[in-house]
């Protein structure tokens, strides 16, 4: 039953023009995303042979990583919790949202279309993307307890609103063309029918921008946990991840107990890896470090944190076959690569029961039965050609068709090793088949009997071409036509290219060996000297005059701006920026170094320390700056909110050339990093791209970054 679901639903899919429309889109944006991306990082595959280490490392001694983790979490004041399984971590987040505290009366919240109206025991939940989320059904559980949830990412959203799952790990809408939107949102938000990308846009800030402002609870997932300091660390592109952590007076983190790292370097090498596999950035937007709930003197930041570590059969698949998948980070790229993904979307991936599978795609087809049964979900792990195009686009170099084999052969933790559940999914005739396959080409001789009586049979069955139409019920033929089975061996065609040549048949023969890219010897020197190139020319830079180069290049190209300035004219610029904008009072840190308070106020300009969704402007200083990837280090504290780099519509930081720094490693070294409760890396301004995979500027952060960067350090 499950295989007839699943491959009804295939058919589906693959019938859907729209839908073949958005994939299509999705994944060569992607695809070009992530190979341009991976330039600027010449040791890309040294990096990701280290990455597997450090995730086989503390996947092969979890518990102790864990124990690690906790206790340094805690130590900061972040309330630690362990859920053993789905109904376990529910009813953790049920306890501590029902005893949040009311942020703002239920009457002023009456008019955020399309929320119903709430009573006044209903607790409204402000929610980011999380997967474990979705894996446990929070969202309906905590419905179905009275809460009001809304998600908060654009994406996650728009699925929200249509009753669905998310079709995908980074881009849940991606099935989605702009006219469905359109359609939706005209329909749950009362607003004109448009099919503009950003009027959609602006009109879900609009409505999350109140849920934001007064929702009681902010939950979201965590990317990395860092075993050494106890950080939280989460990514976003729109903001929405800082909101829900930042404004609501509870913060609730759901985070998958292997989604853990040893230290804060190995946090760097992670996050050079996972933006640029995932969305084909060198680093997100909005990067989070968590570590404490707000401090007193500081301004913002949810005053109380709760962590929700959830196991739910991770323990379980650490002791399986299928150990390696836990090693994932959940970037996307294996289902951007893959084939069959592509053709079918996520929301083909059902379960036994009809259900959407929470993880689609290759490592979704692993995952989803290691977790959640392989009688559930086993079957999916046959929609896979095994072509090995997830595994090379994967950043921590899971082998994902080794893992699906395994699957296939019924090899997981759940299984016992003399259960024959071999070829699970398929139906008993195509079992049988390959065991027959199987016996077959265990004998050479047998082999190649079968393969001069194919060879015959193709012949006749398709006189005139190389490839032959199957049968629909092979499900091969569905869709794709067969090759033509060859009537001599290869060992036979090779043997007689070798003697030709040697009789002079051939003027030349290469024999090609093989190298780590797949390609030929030739091919690999030629990379391997592009690589040197790459090399000499991605250097880190020391010298101020350099870094300050770098850091404004990079910026820019994000559509942020750097201006830069001398000491005394600093104050003069910012006055002439703001008034150019007709801002006349902003947000802004106690102390920015260079900032005359005094001078401002006499050109009429009010600083407000405390946060204001009112306030056009934010200005904030910086701890440093990273020049490799155009990125703010601002970390919280008395007197420096970061609700002034997020809440207003344009953000501006002022920078010294001497606090740029070369690499993401360095900063996040940085003392005041570790010691503050909360710090923000700023990569240019919000955006996003979950519709049709346009790139919207300007979501629920600032649209508009500009920098004032002082050149205060000789050059170095």
């Amino acid at each position: 039953m499950a295989s007839k679901q699943f491959r009804a639903s295939i058919r589906r899919s693959v019938a859907d023009g729209a839908l073949q429309a958005a994939l299509d889109g999705n994944a060569e944006r992607r695809r070009k995303g992530r190979l341009s991306a991976f330039e600027s990082l010449p040791d890309w595959r040294e990096r990701r042979q280290r990455a597997h280490a450090v995730r086989a490392e503390v996947i092969n001694h979890l518990e102790e990583y864990l124990a690690k983790f906790t206790a340094r979490a805690a130590e900061g004041g972040i309330i630690v919790h362990r859920a053993g399984d789905a109904a376990e971590a529910v009813k953790l987040v049920l306890e501590i949202a029902r005893d949040s505290p009311r942020k703002t009366p239920s009457n002023t919240r009456e008019s955020l279309l399309p929320l119903r109206a709430l009573r006044g025991e209903e607790v409204l939940v402000a929610k980011s993307k999380s997967m474990v989320s979705e894996e446990i059904g929070l969202n309906h559980a905590l419905e179905a307890a009275g809460l009001q949830v809304v998600e908060t990412d654009l994406g996650e959203y728009i699925v929200q609103l249509r009753g669905e799952r998310p079709s995908h790990i980074i881009t849940p809408a991606v099935h989605l063309r702009r006219a469905e939107i359109g359609t939706l949102f005209a329909e749950k938000l009362g607003i004109p029918y448009t099919e503009d990308i950003p009027a959609l846009t602006a009109a879900a800030r609009r409505v999350l921008r109140q849920v934001f402002l007064t929702a009681d609870v902010g939950i979201s997932g965590v990317n990395f946990g860092v075993a050494e300091t106890g950080t939280l660390c989460i990514v976003t592109n729109e903001g929405n991840g800082r909101m829900v952590t930042t404004l609501p007076p509870l913060h609730i983190a759901l985070m998958g107990i292997e989604r853990i790292v040893p230290a804060m370097d190995d946090l760097a090498l992670m996050l050079s890896l996972l933006p640029r596999s995932a969305t084909g950035q060198k680093l997100t937007v909005y990067t989070q470090l968590i570590h404490s709930p707000r401090r007193p003197g500081e301004a913002d930041g949810a005053s109380r944190r709760h962590l929700v570590l959830v196991d739910n059969g991770r323990f379980r698949m650490q002791q399986s076959p299928l150990r390696e998948a836990l090693y994932c980070i959940r970037c996307g790229a294996c289902l951007n690569a893959c084939p069959v993904f592509r053709e079918i979307g996520g929301h083909a991936y059902v379960g036994g029961d009809g259900s959407i599978a929470p993880y689609p795609g290759p490592i979704g087809s692993v995952v989803s039965p290691g977790l959640l049964g392989l009688e559930q979900f086993g079957h999916l792990a046959q929609a896979s050609s095994l072509c090995g195009a997830c595994k090379d686009a994967c950043p921590v170099d899971i082998d994902l068709p080794r893992l699906l084999t395994r699957v296939r052969a019924g090899q997981t933790s759940e299984v016992s090793k003399t259960s024959d559940v071999s070829g699970v999914g398929l139906s008993l005739l195509s079992r049988m088949g390959l065991r027959l396959y199987a016996a077959i080409a265990s004998s050479p001789r047998a082999f190649v009997f079968a393969q001069r009586l194919g060879g015959i049979a193709g012949r006749i069955v398709s006189p005139s071409s190389e490839w032959m139409r199957l049968p629909g019920f092979t499900c091969w033929g569905y869709s794709k036509d067969f090759p033509r089975f060859a009537f001599k061996t290869f060992r036979e065609r090779f043997h007689h290219a070798v003697r030709a040549a040697n009789a002079g048949g051939i003027s030349e023969a290469i024999l090609w060996t093989p190298a780590r890219d797949g390609k030929g010897t030739k091919n690999t020197k030629i990379l391997r000297r592009e690589s040197e190139e790459s090399r000499e020319r991605d250097v880190p830079v020391r010298r101020t005059a350099d870094l300050v180069e770098r850091f404004t290049e990079e910026l820019t190209s994000l559509g942020g701006v750097v201006e830069r300035v001398s000491p005394t004219e600093l104050n003069e610029k910012l006055i002439e920026f703001l008034g150019e904008r007709n801002i006349g009072e902003v947000q802004a840190w106690d102390m920015v170094e260079g900032l005359d308070a005094v001078r401002l106020r006499e050109a009429g300009i009010r600083l407000e320390g405390n946060a204001d969704p009112a306030l056009k402007a934010g200005i904030t200083g910086a701890q440093a700056a990273i020049a490799e990837t155009g990125t703010l280090v601002l970390c919280s504290g008395a007197g420096r909110p970061l609700t002034a780099s997020l809440l207003p519509e344009v953000h501006i930081a002022i920078v010294r050339s001497s606090q740029i720094v070369g690499t993401l490693e360095e900063a996040l070294r940085l003392d005041g990093i570790r010691e503050a409760s909360a710090t923000a890396l700023v990569t240019g301004p919000s955006r996003t791209a979950d519709i049709e995979m346009t790139l919207t500027i300007g979501v629920h952060g600032p649209g508009e970054l500009q920098v004032f960067l002082i050149d205060d350090g000789p050059a170095r």
